[in-house]
């Protein structure tokens, strides 16, 4: 009845935020095509990248899959789940091991854009009685969740539903932190850095308008896709009103209004994503029909264009400077080098901590290969070593240096929410350059290998390549640290200056909308200009100190003035070349693995996540958690025409680590017919398609459950009886068709 009644006010505040964004995102997307085309015909300056750079890094290949229990929220009992982290980084979870192979639909599917990995119960407790409406619960009342181990794992999202896992060590539960937060940082990247006009303009837009709301300073979810960023857009002003709406409605006891409280919540995160949605693509659809145009004007008319201006920049200029240089000089200037150093030296120790990574693995490869048989050991360990930067259990110790970086009282007088933005800015620099670095070693090693005569001259090969590409990777190092270090300052100062400049600047400025020639009034915004020129007031003194740094020699940083000169110019049209498959080319196996199979176990990049040691396999573990839970029996699933029936009845069953239980009930009225929505919905996009053929969901959003129904026969547009928001629709194990770009930017799943 609360939802019923919602539907309009939510769908009239979604309207308005939404139409006020589109105005913004229509006027920054004739500048970034303006910017866009000037870049394009003047070129881009700087050092060149010595590393050669992987298009495709994680082509047709799963992160991890493994055995993990989640909490089933409607029937509040635990289950072990066979769960499988695709190259997408999407968390899919199925009933067990043998339905991912026989390709049956997952349970789960979950986009982690925006979600927190907790390890306690205690920590989740806390962030749910902050987000309840009304009076805080008091200490004596029964949690909302309690966990059968130790080791819990929670996905906690400030608008959509929540997820509960658990396992039974601490080092595995500290292994699959590792894993999950590796899907969350990827996933909340998820705009796109390839596009020089849409993504910018979106960017600008969003802070735009959030700044005429008096909103300055970073904002920690602008994270996932544009969909997701709108949506949180939306959620984060009509939060307020849904607390005072519905928090008077809660009833019953502490537990069931917090649980109340959450589906209410994720319910109209879901509407607003889907409202979202559709106004977000009619707004870049009506810019897409006038791009072709607009880009003939500029192109015809560059010249004017520019000269336009900068004749309204110099009247800005001569306006703002004097007041922004005085701000600069007495509020900024001063705690530029403590930020710089706050941000110098977890960031340095984490680069510091990727090379250690990449000559270690390096080295014990070498010592194996030469140890254990030669060539036809190389392909085994290169195969592993091609994707080191993406096991996310080895690249931790790099990711946590990043966990040192705390701005302490700079973080209150700049504004600055939180530093997990400029976390999971450098994490991700990190394992571009971790796998820039392997890509260009494995590209010069395979040039090498048709001159090399034996063990001797592959170990002195593989030394000498290591020694090449370590001072490639200093360089690059180097050169993305000082941009890094740049931008953040950027990030931290800028938005800082125009909150203190906005009562004297900001109400002046229309006045200087009369000298922009109407011709050009769609690539030249005078608060675009503004912001440009108090850019320009405090950019001197951040170069200056980045130059300083650099010339000290602090945290290994090149000067400036050094250029490295291209050693190796073939390398780049080498990196040109087609992916290097050393499985197929240095196995010296007889005859190919069967696809599936190779795909089932070859093709994964952390093979073993569970700790063995002194812990009960998983299916004798599921066994005592569902006797405990007492469930009632399952229903016989039907099979797929041509599958044999899933061996297991409806009783207790034990089984192998490798078979794990299948302890999911099922919801009554669930169908066996496969649905396709009509329409996504947030919570998951699940892959289209039915049969055996592989695809990619269309479009990321956090995740959402799938009713318990695992029925196997293809339908198109019916509709199951599933709890609302939920999606039945054909997921096959190893979607394929993303739309991944070389940055490892998740642009669909």
């Amino acid at each position: 009845l609360c939802l019923t009644r919602l539907c309009r006010p939510v769908a009239e505040k979604t309207g308005k935020v939404l139409g006020e964004f589109c105005r913004c995102y229509k006027e920054q997307f004739g500048v970034a095509l303006f910017n866009s085309v000037r870049y394009e015909i003047e070129g881009a300056g700087g050092p060149q990248a010595q590393l050669l750079h992987r298009k495709v890094p994680l082509e047709d290949h799963v992160i991890y899959s493994g055995n993990i229990f989640q909490y089933i929220e409607e029937n509040k009992k635990w289950r072990n789940r066979f769960c499988v982290v695709p190259h997408n980084y999407g968390l899919v979870l199925y009933e067990n091991k043998l339905a991912y192979e026989r390709e049956l639909q997952p349970r789960v599917l979950v986009n982690s854009a925006g979600y927190k990995i907790l390890t306690s119960v205690e920590q989740y407790l806390e962030l749910v009685n902050n987000s309840l409406p009304g009076a805080t619960p008091k200490s004596g009342h029964s949690p909302i969740l309690k966990c059968p181990t130790d080791f819990p794992l929670i996905l906690w999202h400030p608008y959509a539903r929540h997820y509960y896992f658990c396992v039974m060590t601490g080092k595995e539960q500290e292994k699959w932190r590792a894993v999950f937060q590796d899907c969350v940082r990827h996933c909340n990247n998820g705009i796109s850095e390839d596009s020089r006009v849409e993504a910018p303009a979106f960017t600008d837009a969003i802070r735009m308008y959030r700044q005429a709301k008096e909103q300055y300073g970073t904002w920690d979810m602008l994270c996932g896709n544009e969909t997701q960023v709108l949506s949180n857009l939306v959620m984060e002003e009509l939060l307020p009103e849904l607390r005072s709406t519905i928090g008077p409605r809660l009833k019953g006891k502490a537990p069931e209004r917090q649980r109340t409280w959450i589906q209410v919540s994720d319910a109209v995160y879901r509407m607003v994503y889907e409202l979202a949605k559709a106004q977000y693509d009619a707004a870049v659809a009506r810019c897409e029909q006038e791009r072709p145009q607009l880009e003939s004007t500029i192109r015809t008319d560059m010249d004017q264009i520019i000269t336009s201006k900068e004749h309204l920049a110099s009247k800005i200029r001569a306006f703002v400077l004097p007041k922004a240089e005085v701000c600069v000089r007495n509020h900024v200037q001063p705690y530029i080098s403590s930020i710089l150093e706050a941000l110098m030296t977890p960031t340095s120790q984490g680069f510091a901590e990727v090379r250690e990574v990449f000559f270690k693995e390096v080295t014990d490869m070498n010592m194996n290969v030469v140890n254990e048989g030669g060539l036809e050991k190389l392909a085994e360990y290169m195969e592993k070593l091609s994707h080191l930067a993406f096991h996310p259990v080895k690249m931790q110790s790099c990711y946590e240096k990043m966990d040192q970086l705390k701005l302490e009282g700079l973080q209150q007088r700049f504004d600055v929410s939180s530093t997990s933005v400029f976390k999971q800015r450098a994490q991700i620099h990190m394992r571009q350059q971790m796998d820039d670095a392997v890509y260009t070693f494995e590209t010069l090693l395979h040039q090498e290998l048709g001159k090399l005569q034996g063990k001797d001259d592959l170990c002195k090969s593989i030394q000498r390549i290591l020694e090449r590409v370590l001072k490639k990777f200093d360089y690059d190092s180097s050169t993305v640290r000082k941009k890094f270090f740049r931008e953040a300052l950027l990030q931290i100062t800028i938005p800082f200056l125009l909150k203190k400049l906005a009562p004297t600047c900001k109400g002046e400025l229309a006045r200087f909308q009369e000298l922009i020639f109407e011709d050009f009034a769609s690539f030249i915004l005078v608060e675009n200009t503004y912001e440009e020129v108090v850019l320009q007031s405090v950019m001197k003194d951040i170069m200056q100190a980045v130059k300083e740094a650099a010339v000290q020699r602090k945290h290994n940083l090149y000067r400036d003035s050094m250029v490295m000169h291209n050693s190796d110019p073939n390398l780049h049209l080498l990196g040109e070349g087609l992916a290097i498959d050393w499985s197929e080319e240095y196995s010296g196996q007889p005859e190919a693995e069967p696809a599936a199979d190779r795909r089932r176990r070859a093709k994964q990049v952390v093979s073993v996540i569970q700790d063995d040691e002194g812990a009960l396999p998983y299916g004798v573990v599921a066994e005592a958690l569902l006797q405990s839970g007492s469930p009632e029996p399952r229903e016989p699933e039907e099979a797929h025409p041509g599958v044999p029936p899933s061996p297991r009845g409806t009783g207790t069953q034990r089984v192998t680590p490798s078979s794990p239980v299948p302890g999911a009930e099922i919801p009554a009225g669930t169908g066996t017919q496969r649905a396709t929505p009509s329409s996504p919905v947030p919570g998951a996009e699940i892959p289209a398609g039915t049969g055996t053929q592989r695809a990619t969901p269309s479009s990321p959003v956090p995740g959402a459950e799938i009713p318990a129904g695992t029925g196997t026969q293809p339908a198109c547009h019916q509709r199951g009886d599933s709890e609302p928001g939920e999606h039945r629709e054909r997921s096959p194990p190893l979607p394929r068709g993303t739309t991944e770009s070389g940055e490892g930017v998740q642009t669909e799943f």
